[in-house]
């Protein structure tokens, strides 16, 4: 399993690789894989839910999920969402949330969104007694209405500017990893060179020193996908006509045949 300490070592020497999981089946097959981490990201409202957006997903939906992907995933690093509304109240309420997914998932660290000062200080306070928390800059989900849908952001100087200064506030807070969403290439380039820490990009260019891609967009279960979405499979196609085989063979009675019967 990869330690904070390897995937900080990684930084100008090795690509970091993160794929999301939200299921002990598909967590298996990650497990078989080189991936560095898995993230159990609050993705899940839209890619396992259907949901519009991630803002409805709770904090004991995510301690199960991530409960899940650990036995799916014994040997990964994973990360843990912490939801709308667990942290963003208070320091206190973001130990006692993020205490909670440890304790009872297994996770590894946990991610926070944005850097107001109320992020930053609970930052400073998880890192402080042993919680290790990744950061999240850029187009931030849990913000979606703020920031008025999915836009690409910090592509004007002052929002650069801006982005740029939250990074190194987290970097100093604590944080061991950046996650950095929907960023012009350049400007990730550029916090990426002036940080410490790893950065993990998620349309944001090239440059970052890993990337994470949501796994049903990866894996094309999805007939539309994000601009910055590579499909490496189709398997929304490969389900689809597996289906319809099991279906045809169901009818015509070719299935089970004496193979399958006791």
């Amino acid at each position: 399993m990869e330690t904070i300490a390897k995937l900080q070592a990684k930084k100008n020497k090795e690509k970091i690789t993160m794929l999301t999981a939200y299921a002990a089946s598909l967590a298996a097959v990650f497990n078989k894989t080189a991936v560095d981490m898995l993230l159990v990201g609050d993705s899940l409202g839209t890619v396992f839910q259907g949901q519009k957006d991630t803002l409805a997903v709770t904090l004991d939906e995510m301690i199960y999920h991530a409960t899940v992907v650990r036995r799916g995933a014994p040997d990964k690093f994973i990360v843990v969402d912490l939801p709308f509304m667990s942290y963003q109240v208070n320091p206190e309420k973001s130990l006692s949330n993020a205490g909670k997914i440890m304790k009872r998932t297994g996770a590894n660290a946990v991610k926070l969104e944005g850097a107001s000062e109320l992020v930053l200080e609970s930052v400073r306070r998880l890192t402080a007694i042993g919680i290790p928390v990744v950061g999240h800059l850029g187009f931030t989900p849990q913000s979606v209405n703020g920031l008025s849908g999915y836009r690409v952001q910090g592509k004007d100087r002052a929002a650069a500017r801006k982005i740029q200064a939250e990074a190194k506030a987290l970097e100093k807070a604590g944080a061991f990893m950046l996650v950095l969403e929907m960023l012009p290439a350049r400007l990730a380039k550029e916090i990426t060179r002036a940080l410490k820490i790893p950065t993990i990009g998620i349309g944001a260019g090239a440059d970052c020193d890993g990337q994470v891609l949501v796994c049903d967009d990866m894996l094309g279960l999805y007939p539309r996908a994000p601009r910055f979405v590579k499909r490496y499979a189709q398997l929304d196609t490969v389900i689809s006509q597996a289906a319809d085989t099991y279906i045809t063979e169901v009818k015509a009675q070719k299935f089970p045949g004496a193979e399958h019967s006791f």
